[in-house]
């Protein structure tokens, strides 16, 4: 009898010491043009007005609104727990970002924002939400996009990078469960008429000798990147300038772990263009991250096939028909107002220890 009481204390000590351990989701999500209805007269914002191209009204903005929200409650009710992390792109500004978590289908999250107003020339930028129950804020910055010092061949002229305008990369350090870590939240230059292989490749430099030069101050923090890349893993600016692996066991200290390489290859996609699928919306972990011993926060395999990485795809949040049936359900299709999600596919990664 002793026996069975002894066995019995150690198997519930044992799952009560699982039920203890906790994952931590961490994600980003190109919302697709989150505009206020207000003119800002130092932005770009002319066709989001009421007035403006797309008659950009207060039912459309709240429509858009509630759709993100919806797609953030979806990943919610598939793991379980909210976003400990959420880097977005394509926001306005602050107002927005406050507008969307102050929801009530959101309230719970408790989401703070991280947020900068950069110099894009379409007035958009980059932002964080954060649960402060899980992630313990330290401090932040707004990391300018400059040619100074880069080891990339660019192909604009002095003239031109003078007059370069993109959106900044945010860094935000705090702390997990006790330990240092920096997330870096990008929106690399576009891809429009097929130019920009350079300024992307230097944007990852940019993000790659600051995530560096953090790690001299802090030895042991660990390092998540993500963002809209405009790249693939496999080009330059991810697989050459970020130093990206796709394989935990290729990494040096040096490297970042990219689980969305394998991914791509077998056919995973988070956008799709010409009816070509890409996974331009990247998260990269340092070696701290990938290769941390037991005890410490690791990235975790959350995939049914061995992946490291999940692209975040729903019904609800895909074309169901017509010339664009199958991929991400649009907020504007031929710039008709379709009342869609976004033309990206939110992706994640998770946690723990």
């Amino acid at each position: 009898m002793k026996k069975i009481f002894l066995l019995t204390i150690l198997l519930l000590t044992g799952v009560l010491a699982y039920a203890q351990k906790q994952n931590y989701v961490i994600g980003f999500y190109n919302v697709e043009n989150l505009f206020d209805i207000y003119d800002d007269p130092v932005k770009n914002d002319e066709e989001f007005l009421p007035e403006g191209k797309n008659k950009w009204t207060q039912a459309k903005y709240e429509k858009k609104l509630h759709n993100i929200a919806r797609v953030i409650n979806a990943m919610r009710d598939e793991n379980g727990v909210y976003h400990t992390v959420l880097g977005v792109s394509e926001i306005e500004n602050r107002l927005v970002l406050e507008d969307l978590v102050s929801l009530p289908e959101l309230a719970s999250a408790n989401y703070q924002i991280v947020h900068y107003d950069g110099p894009d020339n379409r007035g958009v930028d980059v932002g964080l939400l954060y649960r402060p129950d899980q992630f313990e804020y330290v401090d932040s910055e707004s990391i300018p996009f400059t040619f100074e010092g880069s080891k990339v061949a660019i192909t604009l002229n002095e003239e031109e990078q003078k007059r370069f305008k993109t959106r900044d990369i945010l860094m935000v350090h705090g702390t997990i469960d006790g330990e240092d870590i920096a997330i870096y939240v990008a929106h690399l230059p576009s891809r429009l008429g097929g130019k920009g292989f350079d300024l992307r490749s230097r944007g990852a430099e940019i993000i790659y000798n600051h995530a560096t030069a953090l790690k001299e101050e802090y030895p042991d923090i660990k390092i998540v990147v993500m963002g809209d890349m405009n790249d693939n893993p496999t080009d330059e600016s991810q697989s050459v300038w970020l130093h990206g692996k796709a394989r935990i066991e290729d990494m040096g200290r040096e490297d970042f772990f990219c689980p969305f390489t394998e991914m791509l290859a077998a056919g995973y996609g988070s956008l799709a263009y010409r009816g070509v699928w890409n996974i331009y919306d990247n998260i990269l972990v340092d070696y701290n991250l990938a290769q941390a011993p037991d005890g410490g926060l690791k990235i975790r395999q959350i995939h049914k096939k061995g992946y490291y990485a999940r692209v975040f795809k729903k019904p609800f949040m895909t074309q169901q028909s017509g010339q664009y049936k199958g991929t991400p359900f649009r907020t504007f299709s031929n710039g008709a107002f379709i009342g869609g999600y976004s033309d990206h596919y939110p992706t994640y990664i998770v946690i723990g220890k």
